[in-house]
């Protein structure tokens, strides 16, 4: 098994040292480590001159663009990503490895994870612990990390790359369209460690998120999952005009009154 570790990253150079070095100490070997750099203008560069990767500097793009650069441009049929602010535990390749390996027919998997807050874990609420995902369990939140991912190249080939149009969500948006198609096996051992409250975390920073999701949401509209599908547009359409009503915000409000009223149409058709 081959396997390129793609990781995306901008101006985080004090963290992508950590990153690199969890990779190259797996106890199953990665055969090729490629950093896209989307655009940094710290000490990236510089940190990374020593390093034993493939180093690609582009303008600044977003991460989607900077995943499929990467992608595009692995060596190898089995691709896996850490964003470059999360570390792997030693033995996260070997498992994916051996998951596979008993299940040749298996082209997707990932892990659990774990997150740590100015060094405290965060404990975990119930409605987001990890379990075997599919299309319709996951329509509601995102139940699988970027940098937990595993899979063969040939998905992207059939299903398509991250979409470039998403500035966030774009995980969830690939998830929802690989689980309509494909089986992802969860690995159940936390072996992606995520770190919290620094800067440059999008899915923290972003506001009206869940604008993101309606976009990726639309995409299955008239999937065989249509009432499914028009049930959770609804109901996260509903929510975003509550908070948007509470904003004041006139034009989101507007908007997506439309737009909730369309979906309800369609119920009632």
């Amino acid at each position: 098994m081959k396997i390129s570790a793609i990781i995306p990253t901008f101006n985080r150079c004090e963290h992508i040292s950590n990153a690199i070095k969890s990779i190259q100490n797996q106890t199953y070997q990665v055969d090729e480590i490629i950093v896209i750099d989307d655009g940094s203008t710290d000490k990236t560069r510089e940190y990374l001159k020593d390093e034993n990767i493939r180093y690609i500097y582009q303008e600044n793009s977003g991460v989607s663009i900077a995943r499929n650069r990467g992608i595009q441009e692995a060596k190898n049929e089995w691709i896996t990503f850490l964003d470059s602010d999360d570390i792997w535990e030693e033995n996260k390749i070997e498992a994916h490895f051996k998951m596979h390996q008993n299940k040749p027919t298996l082209f997707a998997s990932y892990t659990d994870e774990q997150w740590i807050n100015n060094g405290k874990v965060i404990k975990i609420k119930t409605h987001q612990k990890k379990e075997e995902p599919s299309f319709l369990n996951s329509l509601r939140l995102c139940k699988i990390g970027a940098s937990t991912f595993f899979c063969h190249k040939s998905i992207f080939s059939d299903i398509g790359y991250f979409d470039e149009a998403l500035t966030v969500c774009e995980d969830y948006d690939l998830w929802l369209r690989i689980l309509k198609e494909y089986e992802i096996k969860l690995i159940d051992e936390k072996l992606t460690i995520k770190y919290a409250g620094h800067e440059n975390q999008l899915s923290f920073s972003t506001k009206l998120i869940d604008t993101y999701r309606i976009r990726a949401l639309k995409k299955h509209l008239f999937s065989k999952y249509h009432r499914e599908v028009l049930d959770e547009l609804i109901y996260k359409t509903t929510l975003l005009l509550k908070g948007a009503r509470k904003h004041n915000n006139i034009e989101i409000v507007s908007s997506y009154e439309k737009e909730l009223a369309y979906f309800e149409s369609l119920v009632k058709n």
